[in-house]
């Protein structure tokens, strides 16, 4: 079988193997979908955290069923799974909060992951289709850690939600802030993506940094009570740093991007708000089904965002290319026949 790896930031690789042998207790499962993330450029860019080289990435996956003795399964269904892989024991896992387990494995990240004709993994991960195609199965993943996010944050109808960064993980959190029934407010430099997000998925309003004075105008659009929850998905640090400034008296900042560096805040100021900060790791397989369950009753239609595709084979040479922003990629899709 082919597969791509990462063998060091900004060299990707076409090789040969064999296609592997599962285990017990594992499946075999033929990869139909790899949709790009954020964190495939981070670590293609060599600044994702948590990172080794070389790395076959791939996390956002739809595939067939091939071989395996899970139980429910044939071949030829359409799966997904959860590519966060949890111990069991420790303190976060006898918690229930598998997504930050101590020694968690994530596909892709930690682990090799899916940016192959096949992959083996271990059966308590996987998810039936239930009747969503290869595209939709892909989106779910991204789609869970926003969730996730949007869970973390609490998020109610009487709340004001300023998302930042309007990238496909930004896109789901504005999606599951409306169903929550927020009034949500998108802020990003590429009004490309501005426009989309008003046009598509019914944004309330825009803020764009390069034009205007993001607490200013976050004040006009607040009649000065500025935003009950915050939520970043650029995973950029001065954006980070700077959202401290938009959170209102008893609101909720939560970090859903991720970087290398350190924040920095004004005590005195974040404590007087009686703020709440936190972070949102991965997703639960609650947020798993939970979007599934959207999917299916049509609350939201991820095909929308689909806006480029690419070939396994000519994946390499386009990658530049899908994540350029000049070329207005909302999501975009590596698919194997």
């Amino acid at each position: 079988m082919k597969y791509i790896v990462c063998e060091k930031p900004q060299e990707f690789l076409l090789k040969e193997t064999n296609i592997p042998e599962s285990k017990e207790g594992e499946v075999l499962l033929k990869i139909k979908r790899i949709g790009i993330c954020g964190t495939d450029i981070h670590a293609f860019g060599g600044t994702q955290p948590y990172f080794e080289y070389p790395r076959i990435l791939g996390h956002e996956l739809a595939a067939e069923y091939v071989k395996g003795n899970a139980e429910g399964f044939k071949p030829g269904d359409k799966v997904t799974f959860i590519p966060y892989f949890n111990c069991g024991k420790c303190v976060a896992c006898r918690n229930g909060l598998t997504n930050c387990c101590v020694n968690i494995k994530v596909f892709g990240v930690h682990i090799d992951g899916g940016m192959a004709e096949y992959v083996s993994i271990p059966e308590q991960y996987l998810l039936h289709g239930q009747g969503l195609d290869y595209d939709e199965l892909a989106l779910v993943e991204p789609l869970a850690i926003a969730a996730h996010g949007v869970r973390r944050a609490a998020v109610k109808p009487t709340d004001t939600v300023l998302v930042m960064g309007a990238g496909p993980i930004g896109i789901g959190l504005i999606q599951f802030a409306k169903i929550a029934g927020a009034k949500v407010i998108v802020m990003d430099i590429n009004d490309y993506r501005l426009n989309f997000c008003k046009e598509q998925l019914k944004a309330d309003e825009t803020i764009n940094p390069l034009n205007d004075d993001v607490a200013q105008k976050l004040a006009e659009l607040t009649n000065g009570d500025m935003a009950n929850v915050v939520i970043d998905a650029t995973g950029n640090q001065k954006v980070m740093n700077s959202a401290f400034n938009y959170i209102s008296h008893g609101g909720r900042f939560v970090l859903v991007g991720l970087q290398k560096g350190e924040l920095s805040f004004s005590h005195p100021d974040f404590h007087k708000r009686e703020s709440t900060l936190m972070s949102s790791r991965n997703a639960t397989i609650e947020d798993f089904e939970y979007v599934m369950k959207c999917l299916k009753e049509g609350k939201i239609d991820p095909k929308k965002y689909i806006t480029h595709r690419t070939s396994f084979d000519e994946m390499i040479t386009d990658f530049g290319n899908l994540i350029d922003p000049k070329n207005n990629v909302i999501k975009a899709l590596i698919e194997i026949d």
